[in-house]
């Protein structure tokens, strides 16, 4: 529901096995629309949420090389009931969650207050931006990398946020605590929105963190080959990786089987990455090619699914041949909203299937995959080229060479 920013709850009908949320939904409609009876100003939606009997969680992360990920990740899914894995691919390091129910009499009252999720001074967030900001200008990928080592060695000193008790610092594994404080992860929802020292990391107001976020969702079947690939990239110049672990690596999760329409279609392997985003979107990027080819290995040669939030608009070509709910959701949209009242200019693109003009710089904020040099930058020593590793893939990669 985190979508839905002007939603008012009219009703709520608990039982006791799950609760009934009625939710109103209020739209802007065409000036056409406002004397036409036959449409509301809005639409309820109602959802349906199953309660269970509270209960504890037991967490440890496990630090490990990486040389078996790909052998691995699906035992680990296994294994453990709330699982994922940080993959740190510069480092050769993959972090293993082993997080598994604990009675309720197990000791402990801890905390999942993750490191990137907590209120902090906007001094720090800001400086951090600058450095990296800094480091892309002047193509100083070392600097990058000691940034990425930077991360995880902090990571690992505090626990990755976990806490024994709200208020006390790391102290070891595993950390027990219940349900509702180690499933949220992190303290910045509750920090004070007007604070003049301290706000979220990403808070727009302060010029904080910006970056890109790419999320794949994979068949676990085509999984292996996907980390395969991404290893042979990474094997060609490690250091080019460093940008995505200066934030949290690739994160590995693990979905259920959906009966929507338009969600999993099978238990699936989700994989989020973030990386710097340029304040001005015709600025080009430190390794831009070495993500862009992780993208189209991800959502082209290996068919994985877009999330529907956290994507650039590259990663939804082809998105209809995805799902097969997709005719079944489309038939119920064109009945249920024939006037298009509920669609905006993003759903003209994805779910519409518009296709987007190839523009100059288009590739550069991930709007196209190029073709042509002009879709990246000639002027600042980028140029059209295939993959290294998925040689159908076109990417835009710097050439000091070409600048004139």
């Amino acid at each position: 529901m985190h979508a839905c920013t002007h939603c008012h709850p009219e009703e709520v009908t608990c039982s006791d096995a799950s609760f009934v949320l009625l939710m109103f939904h209020h739209v802007q409609l065409p000036t056409d629309a406002w004397n036409d009876g036959r449409y509301t100003v809005g639409a309820q939606l109602q959802v349906t949420l199953a309660l269970e009997p509270r209960f504890k969680r037991s967490v440890t992360y496990d630090y490990r090389d990486d040389s078996t990920f790909q052998d691995d990740f699906a035992d680990h899914a296994a294994r453990h009931e709330f699982a994922d894995i940080a993959w740190y691919p510069s480092q050769h390091q993959a972090v293993y969650r082993l997080d598994d129910r604990a009675p309720l009499n197990a000791t402990g009252d801890g905390v999942n207050d993750f490191i990137g999720f907590r209120s902090t001074l906007i001094a720090v967030s800001q400086g951090v931006r600058a450095l990296e900001t800094a480091l892309e200008g002047s193509r100083n990928v070392k600097g990058k990398c000691a940034m990425a080592t930077a991360e995880i060695a902090a990571k690992r000193l505090i626990g990755n946020g976990l806490r024994r008790k709200d208020g006390q610092l790391f102290t070891g594994y595993p950390v027990v605590g219940f349900q509702g404080k180690m499933q949220t992860s992190g303290s910045c929802a509750h920090s004070a929105a007007s604070s003049p020292l301290k706000a979220c990391a990403w808070d727009p107001r302060f010029k904080g963190l910006f970056f890109y976020e790419s999320t794949a969702v994979f068949s676990p079947a085509r999984f292996r080959s996907f980390i395969l690939d991404v290893k042979k990239l990474r094997d060609l110049d490690p250091d080019n990786m460093c940008g995505v672990d200066v934030y949290n690596g690739l994160l590995v999760r693990f979905v259920r089987r959906s009966e929507a329409w338009l969600g999993q279609p099978e238990d699936s392997v989700v994989v989020d990455f973030n990386y710097y985003r340029a304040a001005d979107p015709s600025a080009a990027r430190l390794s831009q090619d070495v993500w862009e080819e992780v993208e189209q290995l991800a959502f082209v040669k290996h068919g994985a699914r877009p999330h529907w939030a956290k994507n650039r608009m590259v990663a939804f070509r082809g998105v209809q041949g995805k799902y097969p709910g997709w005719a079944r959701f489309a038939a119920a949209k064109r009945q249920l909203d024939p006037r298009g009242l509920f669609d905006s200019p993003w759903s003209d693109d994805v779910v519409g299937g518009k296709e987007l003009s190839k523009d100059d710089g288009c590739a550069l904020d991930g709007r196209c995959v190029c073709s042509e040099d002009r879709h990246c930058s000639p002027g600042q020593g980028y140029y059209c080229r295939t993959g290294l590793v998925f040689t159908e893939a076109r990417v835009c990669r710097y050439s000091a060479s070409q600048l004139v």
